[in-house]
């Protein structure tokens, strides 16, 4: 039976009610661990006594599993002590939070401190993640919160102030400022919200920018770069989007990354791009070049400027590691800057210091450089002058094994079978200059909690996504597309490419209309959940499809078996009457032919024509509820036998029948969940 983690369908029930009374958002976050901030701080100050958080203890199980697990060397001889343990008068934060405060230690994810040097850039979205109303001495518990977006919602993450340290100096992120904590324990909050430290090693800087603002990122390959770039980069900062930047380590992508190309049939003959990324910039790969440049590294970019005299176009970088810096022309001793006045290197901030901050000009960073990130706080659309507002929809969803982990279209007896959202889009752009009537759009595909589950053994599935557009006849419906509407159907537009990165995201521009949107895994049968966003900048919906037959009857029986076995008996006696009987028998009689008809093996009906037996027999139900059939019924084999399929439509029979204070489709859910040895 496919693996489900503890208490998932649950969770997420409440999950969805909680969101409607405005849990989860920005000024009502969700309690991590349910721990309160507020509540335990008190306690603590009561106690006079310091925090101790049992969720994310000091001890080897939080610093890792593998490489800083118990069996490792690098553990050993590390010490956790809280900050007035390592010096005198600690501080939070010293003469406000600054890029320079970041300065790499002894763990891989140089991704994440390039985040937090781009979010010092903008005072209130570091803030927002790092409250500024706490220290270490006035009402000091030894607790810290932390704040992050964390797949849709917002979460409020607790932790003590117990840093992993060896020969009293931190082992991981450090500040400049030798008395200086706030970026060490963001570290620690965000290790927590993975599992541990290790967890965090290798990375792409999307991911914390992503966490840190909500907002959506776009990638731009600088030799397939727009002519604009340099505009779109500025005028993304001034937005206080996020900006990182990396160079591609020649050896490290002969020698880890795999790159297959994939020809499907279909009625256009496309072809899908697999890319397969082993890892994702690992230590031991960061090359330094003899240009003081490090491949294989990640950067921020904290500036964009013109010198208005010579009309040169300088960009401002940093490494997180808080040195080895470019040595190029206008790097910090370069004679360019013997060219500028006072007053022009006082505005640049100028400084000739290995701080790991250097001025490199827009031509020789489009030559050094391959890749740029842009996390725009909304997706506004940067090539334009004009800011847009754009409106953000979020589904969540999941591929289960066996009946909706369908793979990529390469799979097109189960491709249909993946989770489907339909896309409304209603009004087309407002822009006087282009004729064309269209809609712009941004689709965001993020696979989630694949970091925290990497001592499981799990890593990062391959994930794209397609677009087909709906017909007129069909608008409306919200039909699950079935199998001979893809195989007759191109795409309309799909994702550039199958990568297993955390999120895929692609803008697109099309014609006012209804669109199905295919979210998927590139091979079939992988588990995970998932959250699909789609931001436009008019008006449209998007909203996840359900799955029926045109031809299913139109009304389902009141009465059932497993009401009288399950619930209080109609009559009390814990009997069938004879007409009660006749009923029952009928039903069984109809879906026997049903499970003949799709038996066509003799090895059972197969998880994914288990939803057309369920349509057949009349019951119309949403795509978790498929997957929950599916976890609970079906074999090894992924096959459904007959004892199965019966106890499954009794099961139905009777959670549509039942008058309570649950929602019917909440009440289905929890049902089927629950192996039948656990009913009373």
């Amino acid at each position: 039976m496919p693996y489900t983690p503890s208490g998932f369908f649950c969770d997420r029930l409440i999950r969805e009610r909680e969101r409607r009374d405005g849990e989860g958002s920005l000024n009502k976050p969700l309690r991590f661990n349910g721990q309160d901030y507020n509540t335990l701080r008190q306690e603590f100050l009561q106690r006079k006594t310091l925090f101790e958080d049992e969720t994310f203890p000091a001890t080897v199980e939080s610093l890792g599993f593998k490489e800083l697990g118990h069996k490792s060397n690098k553990v050993k001889n590390i010490v956790w002590k809280r900050p007035k343990e390592i010096c005198e008068n600690p501080q939070f934060i010293v003469g406000g939070a600054s890029r320079t405060d970041i300065c790499q230690g002894d763990l891989g994810d140089c991704w994440l401190l390039a985040a937090i040097a781009c979010l010092t850039l903008n005072e209130k979205l570091l803030y927002r993640v790092v409250p500024p109303d706490q220290s270490f001495s006035e009402g000091y518990g030894g607790i810290f919160h932390f704040q992050f977006w964390r797949y849709g919602d917002w979460v409020d993450v607790i932790i003590d102030d117990r840093i992993p340290t060896f020969n009293n100096q931190l082992v991981f992120t450090k500040s400049a400022e030798r008395n200086e904590f706030w970026s060490a324990l963001l570290e620690k909050a965000y290790a927590k919200l993975h599992g541990s430290y290790e967890a965090l090693k290798g990375g792409n800087t999307t991911e914390a920018m992503e966490d840190f603002t909500g907002g959506v990122t776009e990638f731009y390959e600088m030799k397939e770069a727009p002519k604009e770039l340099y505009k779109i980069m500025k005028k993304a900062l001034e937005r206080g989007s996020l900006m990182g930047c990396s160079i591609d380590n020649c050896h490290y992508a002969q020698s880890c990354w795999c790159l297959h190309i994939y020809f499907i049939l279909s009625p256009s003959n496309f072809h899908y791009l697999f890319f397969n990324l082993q890892s994702l910039v690992p230590a031991r790969f960061e090359t330094r070049t003899v240009t003081g440049l490090v491949k294989g590294h990640a950067y921020s970019v904290t500036a964009v400027e013109e010198h208005k005299e010579s009309k040169v176009r300088l960009v401002r970088l940093r490494n997180p590691w808080g040195q080895v810096e470019w040595n190029g022309p206008w790097s910090d001793n370069s004679k360019e800057w013997a060219t500028l006045s006072k007053a022009e290197k006082e505005k640049l901030q100028h400084q000739s210091a290995e701080d790991g901050e250097f001025w490199m000009s827009f031509e020789d960073f489009k030559k050094n450089y391959t890749k740029i990130e842009i996390c725009n706080l909304t997706p506004d659309a940067l090539e334009d002058d004009k800011i847009h507002k754009w409106t953000v929809s979020v589904n969540e969803g999941r591929w289960v094994r066996g009946c909706s982990a369908g793979g990529c279209r390469n799979y097109p007896d189960t491709f249909w079978t993946n989770p489907q959202y339909r896309l409304r889009l209603l009004e087309e752009d407002d822009d006087p200059e282009d004729n064309e009537v269209a809609c712009t759009f941004v689709v965001a595909l993020m696979q989630k909690n694949r970091r925290k589950e990497r001592k499981m053994g799990a890593n990062l599935f391959t994930i794209g996504f397609a677009i087909y557009e709906v017909s007129t006849s069909m608008h409306g419906n919200k039909q699950h597309m079935q199998k001979d509407f893809f195989l007759f159907n191109s795409s309309k537009a799909r994702c550039k490419s199958y990568i297993n990165l955390r999120e895929v995201t692609q803008r697109f521009r099309l014609s006012p209309g209804e669109y199905v949107i295919v979210p998927s895994t590139y091979e079939p049968h992988q588990e995970g959940e998932f959250i699909l966003r789609v931001f436009s900048e008019k008006k449209n919906t998007s909203e996840k499809t359900l799955l029926h037959h045109s031809n299913a009857t139109t009304r389902l029986t009141r009465y059932t078996i497993l009401v009288l076995t399950m619930s209080p008996q109609m009559d009390g006696t814990g009997r069938l009457n004879l007409q009660e009987f006749r009923h029952l028998w009928n039903k069984i009689k109809q879906w026997q032919g049903i499970f003949k008809h799709y038996n066509t093996d003799q090895s059972g009906i197969n998880s994914y024509e288990m939803r057309n037996a369920v349509n057949d027999a009349g019951f119309r139900l949403n795509n978790q509820l498929y997957d929950i059939i599916t976890m609970r019924y079906a074999n090894e084999s992924m096959n459904i036998d007959f004892d199965s399929f019966i106890s499954c439509l009794v099961r139905l029979e009777a959670m549509f029948s039942k008058s309570v204070r649950w929602k019917r489709q909440e009440w289905i859910t929890i049902n089927h969940y629950v192996p039948e040895d656990d009913i009373q």
